[in-house]
């Protein structure tokens, strides 16, 4: 075997090795965290990292549809995939893809909570996959006899989607605002205000130097932080007032974040296969690895 050959297989079969070993760990990390992290009610979930188990309800805005289908829905996630030749053969090589960044409304029995599906691994029920000549389909998919007869066509398009009505489990970091639930930290909230006036700082002179001199001195600082203080109290004071929103999102640290039409028994199950699966992997780029230094040796 030449040197370049050795040390391209080399890099694979490490690459495999390191690659299976990261995933298997990974996806055994998130199957612990939904197996460990007991479903609460929504409303009385603590502050931090929960899991839910509710309803998909709509929120009062513009309907949303799949790009691909023009189906109603709650969210969706869109690929287009072209057969195309790459040198060595024809396979299929994805041209487009997308998301909904649209937030979505979990209920159950004892409240509701909105979702923040930026960053979440999101996991429908609803998974349409057919075939056609053009780049953009014109409808929904086809099945029977004519999803059969555009077997051989140029596009192939997938769209997944969560509906209205449809069982979602939830598991990310979850926050309360409003409804008293809030403390007031009157540093943090001093600071706060005083950066966003210093965003407008032609505003601020305006209102606090009192020499118009272009500039503010001890005394005149004083008086913003004065202000300021006194403005983060009565914004407190507000948000108290107001009834309490729950809002799920992605985890700060690196804690699984995930919206499942699935429950969590079968999403653990999925990520155990999953794991070993990687582990194999691993194995046989260990076996490999292995072997070409062997045969470096000889």
């Amino acid at each position: 075997m030449e040197l370049q050959e050795l040390a391209l297989s080399l890099a694979f079969s490490v690459g495999a090795c390191a690659g299976g070993a990261w995933w298997c760990l990974r996806r055994l990390a998130e199957a612990r965290h939904l197996l460990d992290t007991p479903t609460s009610k929504i409303r009385s979930a603590a502050q931090g990292y929960v899991e839910l188990y509710g309803v998909l309800q709509p929120l009062p805005e513009t309907p949303i549809l799949g790009p691909l289908t023009g189906k109603a829905c709650l969210w969706w996630r869109f690929k287009i995939e072209e057969y195309s030749s790459n040198g060595k053969g024809r396979s299929w090589r994805q041209v487009e893809s997308g998301s909904s960044e649209a937030w979505l409304r979990l209920a159950d029995a004892t409240g509701d909570c909105l979702i923040d599906p930026q960053g979440a691994q999101v996991s429908p029920a609803t998974r349409e996959v057919w075939k056609g000549n053009l780049r953009h389909p014109r409808g929904p998919t086809q099945s029977g006899i004519f999803g059969w007869l555009a077997s051989d066509k140029d596009y192939r398009y997938t769209e997944e989607r969560l509906h209205l009505g449809e069982p979602l489990y939830a598991i990310g970091d979850f926050r309360t605002s409003g409804g008293g639930r809030q403390g007031l930290d009157p540093s943090a909230a001093q600071s706060s205000v005083i950066r966003e006036w210093k965003g407008d700082f032609a505003g601020l002179l305006q209102r606090f130097d009192s020499d118009r001199n272009g500039q503010l001195d001890e005394r005149e600082w004083n008086r913003v932080r004065l202000a300021a203080q006194l403005e983060a109290e009565d914004r407190h004071r507000q948000m108290s007032v107001q009834p309490a929103q729950n809002h799920l999102a992605r985890p700060r640290e690196a804690q699984p974040f995930i919206l499942s039409s699935h429950g969590e028994d079968d999403l653990a199950r999925r990520f155990y296969w999953q794991a070993a699966a990687a582990a194999v992997l691993c194995l046989l780029g260990a076996l490999a690895t292995a072997w070409l230094l062997g045969i470096t040796v000889v």
